[in-house]
């Protein structure tokens, strides 16, 4: 694993930080808000480790699927109660509230998905 600034993912990442953050703005319920919303958030997080991290995309792509799952499944504790945060909007935004299997299987396509741009079609300088 190496620092390396990559500016195809850079911009990927600020792409993406402006489609979630107009998704949670705008649309307040369903399959985009719920779920899409959801598949998009592992993308953005594999492609902002990916511009600065270099490093076989089958590690970063376990990573940020653990860290998702992990997320996750504090949501079935009272972490944000825990951490005094349950009336804080950006806390709720970003940890969650619920939990679901469903944001399970969206994290999961997400992640499969960057992988498989990442490793055979796209942005060919990230192969390590």
């Amino acid at each position: 694993m190496k620092l390396h600034f990559n500016k195809p993912y850079f911009i990927a990442t600020l792409v993406l930080f402006v489609i979630e953050t107009l998704i949670a703005l705008h649309i307040k319920t369903g399959f985009i808000r719920h779920t899409f919303g959801d598949y998009l958030v592992v993308i953005l997080l594999y492609c902002f480790f990916r511009s600065f991290i270099k490093t076989k995309a089958i590690y970063l792509a376990t990573i940020i699927l653990a860290i998702s799952f992990t997320i996750e499944c504090l949501q079935l504790t009272n972490l944000l109660e825990i951490l005094n945060l349950q009336d804080h909007t950006f806390a709720k935004t970003l940890l969650g509230s619920t939990f679901s299997i469903s944001d399970l299987i969206a994290y999961t396509l997400g992640v499969i998905t960057i992988y498989l741009i990442d490793n055979y079609y796209y942005l060919p300088s990230t192969k390590s």
